[in-house]
């Protein structure tokens, strides 16, 4: 959990106190001078004349116009080429504050630290592309079916056998959208009279299926066992809300690696909480499957639990396997009970057949099932990677989130002013991050997000570090104590060079 310190959240509070106060006080000002030109009074100055009620409004539609607006260059930057290790930035300009941004026909090009391309197979690779364009000839782009009904390939079937391999469980289905996997198999898994225990971190997709099913939904503290044991012991004695019969069923729902904290998952303690109490285990495996493991098999061959142990395991094939949809792994009872009852499954286009070949050549490279130790060498790249940049970064002084072994490294910002400082002045130096503030995260805790791929190069990872250590001097976001050594970081850096 992060403790805020109590000077950086005074300051970050003033500035936010100052951004929304500014804010409200312009709003009410555009007010009164549209009720004095059109007559009304301010507060209906700025309604709809025609009757009616404004879809965009509240205070989502505030924070956009006064504080996203204005550093919205920082997110949704096109790009113009493969998310490889480096890759062309589309350059855009403003002539109004950031209301509207205008695209050049110039790029830049820049070290990638934003994409989740752990093992860099969402570049060309010499064995998965040729088999991906050859399966585009066959099959053509879309199935423009359901799985049900003209959507279900032999090369879906294929990639569920070899999900459910790799995985290590019995069965498996496909969907095409990772965030439709979570948000359309949670509803389909348990509904009302049933009991959802969360991990208060947890993806949105996460909390979107939860809402959805009906079910009652409980938080435990974020990666705390001991926290979700007296939620459950707490939930099984006292029932269902009002009648206090027994609950239907419970479901307890982790993360593998947390995508905005970058920490693995206690899945030993949880599981063995879980067992305990008779509640189901539901295992998103969405940033590390691929991507941590000595084989690649996620946080169950980490952190040495048996996948029989894991109920549910959720994933998604966009980070590490280059490609788009998501899967569930599970008993055959299970995967037999979605694919007649899941909605995702039953009415959505089924995944693009080029997308599933990507997935099955990924696989099949990880495995080594295509003759070579590439997928070896991927896994270690991507472990070493990750651990030498974490590393460097804390011998800096930066606040970085996470574990050792993750590709995600989360750099505390806090301030919203030092957010869009960060990232404008890190691609002026040929460097994409990526920022995220609030509501991806809490109000006072706005971070940089660093994603390493095992495509980077010592060479790529020493510039990274160069230019963030630099900006982070320039913004004033270093805030631990620097490690004292007998050569500097940049000297160091270039000894290893």
């Amino acid at each position: 959990m992060v403790r805020v310190p109590f000077v950086t959240a005074v300051t970050t509070l003033f500035s936010y106190g100052v951004i929304f106060g500014f804010g409200h006080l312009r709003d009410w000002f555009r007010a009164l001078l549209r009720s004095l030109f059109s007559g009304h009074s301010p507060a209906a100055a700025g309604a709809n004349l025609k009757g009616y009620a404004p879809i965009c409004g509240g205070q989502e539609d505030f924070y956009y116009r006064r504080f996203v607006r204005r550093v919205q260059d920082c997110f949704w930057r096109p790009i113009a080429s493969k998310p490889d290790a480096w890759f062309d930035v589309v350059e855009r300009y403003s002539n109004d504050s950031n209301k509207t941004l205008h695209r050049t026909t110039k790029t830049s090009r820049c070290l990638n630290l934003g994409s989740y391309n752990y093992l860099g197979f969402a570049a060309a690779d010499e064995y998965c592309t040729p088999r991906v364009i050859e399966s585009l000839k066959k099959y053509s782009a879309s199935t423009c079916s359901v799985r049900v009904d003209g959507g279900n390939t032999k090369l879906h079937v294929e990639l569920e056998e070899l999900v459910a391999r790799f995985v290590g469980k019995p069965a498996a289905i496909l969907f095409g959208m990772g965030y439709v996997t979570n948000s359309a198999i949670i509803p389909a898994l348990i509904g009302k009279g049933g009991l959802i225990i969360s991990d208060s971190l947890n993806h949105n997709s996460i909390v979107n299926g939860a809402r959805g099913s009906g079910a009652s939904v409980q938080v435990f503290q974020h990666n705390n066992p001991a926290h979700l044991e007296e939620v459950l012991r707490e939930q099984i004695a006292g029932g269902q809300p009002r009648t206090h019969r027994r609950w239907k069923k419970i479901i307890v729902i982790v993360e593998g690696i947390y995508s905005m904290e970058g920490e693995l998952c206690k899945l030993p303690e949880i599981v063995a909480v879980c067992k305990k109490y008779k509640a189901y285990t539901y295992l998103d495996e969405a940033h590390s499957i691929g991507a941590v493991g000595k084989t690649g098999r996620g946080v169950c061959e980490l952190l040495g639990v048996d996948p029989a142990d894991v109920d549910i395991m959720m994933g998604t094939f966009t980070k590490s396997f280059g490609s788009c949809g998501g899967y569930i792994a599970a008993s055959k009872e299970i995967i037999d009970h979605l694919k007649h009852i899941c909605p995702a499954h039953i009415y959505a286009t089924s995944m693009s057949p080029p997308a599933v070949q990507q997935v099955i050549s990924a696989i099949e490279v990880i495995l080594g099932e295509d003759g070579s130790d590439r997928g070896a060498k991927k896994l270690a790249q991507i472990r070493e990677n990750s651990n030498f940049f974490r590393s460097e970064l804390e011998k800096m002084g930066f606040e970085v989130l996470g574990d050792n072994d993750s590709p995600v490294m989360p750099i505390m910002l806090y301030n919203p002013a030092k957010m869009p400082a960060f990232s404008r002045e890190c691609l002026r130096q040929k460097v994409a991050i990526v920022t995220v503030s609030f509501p991806a995260t809490p109000l006072l805790l706005a971070r940089a997000r660093i994603c390493i791929s095992a495509s980077h190069s010592r060479e790529d990872l020493i510039k990274g570090l160069e230019v963030i250590s630099k900006v982070g001097d320039l913004v004033g976001i270093k805030y631990l104590p620097v490690e004292h050594e007998k050569t500097t970081s940049a000297e160091k850096l270039k000894k290893i060079q």
